[in-house]
């Protein structure tokens, strides 16, 4: 029996649900008995995964005079609770005006387009479904129904938003990172002449931004500890090959947010670079030792770090100040609201860095 067949009897189920509960109960057994009778459509409808509705095309506001299991399970409603309710009743109670309009529309016949809607459960929470309108019509041709099939986008929007916030995040870092790029190669350009030196320059500390981004991309971009931060920075200057003996960390792995993570790194570069080329690393008996506490103050706990150099050659302060003692001594005050101070002693620079802690000074 195809859809007109089934659909025969329906007119006479209409103009008896739309105003008392015993009527809808009544109109309930009229579906019930069609549906026994074994209309496919009808059957098809009920048992179908699909939520779906049916509604009378004559009634005023379109009123419900069925709804399958699926669409009671998505909404929370009974079918009694349904039954004889004007379509809009299944909006949320704040749709807005041009979605009502495109309701209206979608109940015309020549309209073929799906359309996405705020749709309401029982307990009142509001969710986006896909939306299906489609006639039904008689032997004779009229339209005396139309079902309509909702899709639930409520994982579809969760997801929409999550794609969104992740390109506002990608966007925010990238600006970051070129901010970044821009003051290296400026400064770069500013304290040197040689393009060779100039280019070895840029190039290092580009590198140090790499390796902090790779280690961030590892941790998902959630952080990193302060141990892994100090290790990444410091695996190109040897310290993998000969010269771990000569490097003591001692301090837990606080976590820290990437903007702080990044910072630190490329400040870590900046002190290694110079240990290489004038300080400890740059002969085959010094040793740099980093250590550091978390403080308790009245602002806020504080990350107190001391970078210290021993055994190698003596140091006078430079003439003037570089790029280096830039990134450290500025660059840690503006990024992380924090002090950095460089103090050429005699015997090797200390460096003593005081950045606020990172909530709960979480360690692994």
């Amino acid at each position: 029996m195809g859809r007109n067949g089934c659909t025969a009897r329906w007119p006479c189920i209409m103009s008896a649900i739309t105003h008392k509960s015993e009527e809808q109960k009544a109109a309930e057994g009229e579906v019930e008995s069609l549906r026994q009778e074994g209309g496919p459509f009808v059957v098809a409808a009920e048992e179908t995964r699909m939520p779906m509705v049916f509604m009378d095309a004559k009634g005023a506001g379109k009123p419900i005079i069925f709804a399958n299991d699926s669409f009671l399970k998505l909404t929370g409603y009974a079918r009694d609770e349904l039954l004889g309710q004007r379509f809009n009743f299944l909006l949320a109670p704040d749709a807005e005006p041009g979605t009502l309009a495109g309701v209206e529309a979608a109940f015309q016949p020549s309209c073929e387009d799906s359309l996405e809607v705020p749709t309401r459960r029982k307990n009142g929470n509001a969710f986006w479904a896909a939306l299906f309108i489609s006639p039904v019509r008689d032997d004779s041709g009229d339209i005396v129904e139309h079902f309509a099939s909702f899709i639930d986008l409520t994982r579809h929007k969760e997801e929409q938003a999550q794609s969104r916030m992740l390109i506002d995040e990608l966007n925010h870092r990238v600006k970051n990172t070129l901010t970044t790029v821009q003051s290296i190669v400026a400064q770069a350009l500013r304290n040197g002449s040689n393009p060779e030196v100039v280019r070895e320059a840029i190039e290092s500390r580009l590198f140090a931004l790499s390796r902090s981004h790779d280690l961030l991309t590892r941790e998902n971009w959630e952080g990193a500890g302060l141990r892994d931060v100090v290790d990444a920075a410091m695996k190109p200057f040897g310290v993998a090959n000969g010269r771990s003996e000569r490097f003591v960390v001692t301090g837990e792995n606080v976590r820290f947010p990437p903007k702080a993570a990044l910072a630190l790194g490329i400040a870590f570069h900046e002190l290694a670079t110079n240990a290489v080329k004038y300080g400890a690393f740059s002969g085959d008996t010094g040793c740099i030792r980093i250590a550091w506490t978390i403080e308790p103050a009245s602002a806020g706990d504080r990350l107190s770090l001391r970078w210290s150099e021993e055994n190698g050659p003596p140091v006078t302060p430079p003439s003037q100040k570089g790029f280096g003692s830039r990134v450290i001594e500025r660059g840690l005050g503006f990024e992380l609201g924090g002090t950095a101070r460089l103090d050429y002693r005699t015997d090797g620079l200390v460096c003593t860095i005081s950045i606020p802690a990172p909530s709960g000074a979480g360690h692994e």
